[in-house]
């Protein structure tokens, strides 16, 4: 990691009463030893002792790095493989504060550099603009989850690319499958010589159902070839998709949601 500027006091000092909210005071001394951090004052209140550590180290070292790195040690997915919804939740809550320094702790637990954030209502202005037309278009709940400031202070494309990551994730949960893209809409939905598919949402007795059903499977293919594989799609990540753009995808992201509520696991 290239050094990185001290933190401000105000940002720190959010930062340290999150994480002194989210763990125990075990927890917190574990992980100022793992990151190399002195533990000043062990004794006091968890947001203040974390507080002292990263402040005693930023003003010795003039960098912010080991501060950094405690809070991905401590905001490891791995730490809440059970509980991926408060993961989120934290993770949002830190990325609010780091985005002024111009950082956004990633779902992977790594971060990457993005625009400084100037105003927090810039950034949630947008967020209830989008939330409240997709309202009126009636998409599905799990879309709107997607509507968040912090995934919307560049432009649009982080907003649809968490969504599609949904779909993804609730074609897993329901077919018991794992992987992801191409291949798993594949093994989920693919019709073979039995046509026996993990997952369908109409009987599949008709040549109109049946067409029906690959239609489904290619829509999905579509919107996870547009947004989802960020390694064959990197460039992607910059391109600037406006407020009408962002509906049309959301849009269609909730109609697979709706679908894939109606899908069940056919008898092999």
């Amino acid at each position: 990691m290239p050094k990185e500027n001290p933190i401000s006091a105000e940002i720190l000092e959010s930062i340290c009463k999150i994480l002194g909210d989210q763990n125990s005071g075990s927890q917190i001394e574990y992980y100022l030893a793992q990151t190399g951090l002195t533990d000043t004052d062990p004794g006091i209140t968890k947001w203040k002792r974390l507080y002292n550590a990263f402040a005693n180290y930023q003003n010795r070292n003039q960098e912010s790095n080991k501060v950094l790195i405690f809070i991905q040690k401590i905001l490891s997915p791995v730490r809440y493989a059970d509980n991926h919804e408060q993961f989120e939740k934290y993770r949002t809550e830190i990325n609010t504060r780091i985005l002024f320094i111009g950082l956004e702790l990633l779902d992977n637990g790594k971060f990457r550099k993005v625009v400084e954030a100037k105003t927090i209502p810039e950034a949630q202005q947008r967020a209830d603009n989008l939330k409240a037309k997709l309202k009126d278009r009636k998409v599905h709940s799990d879309v709107l989850l997607f509507c968040k400031a912090e995934l919307l202070k560049d432009n649009y494309f982080h907003a649809v690319f968490e969504a599609t990551k949904s779909v993804a994730d609730k074609i897993r949960d329901k077919s018991g499958l794992t992987g992801d893209g191409s291949d798993l809409v594949d093994k989920a939905f693919g019709l073979g010589q039995l046509k026996n598919p993990k997952l369908a949402f109409n009987a599949l007795t008709t040549d109109s159902e049946e067409s029906e059903h690959k239609g489904f499977m290619h829509l999905i293919k579509g919107l996870f070839g547009m947004f989802r594989n960020t390694t064959a799609h990197a460039p992607k990540i910059k391109w600037i998709i406006d407020e009408q753009d962002a509906l049309d995808s959301l849009t269609l992201a909730s109609m697979l949601h709706r679908t894939l509520d109606k899908c069940v696991k056919t008898r092999l």
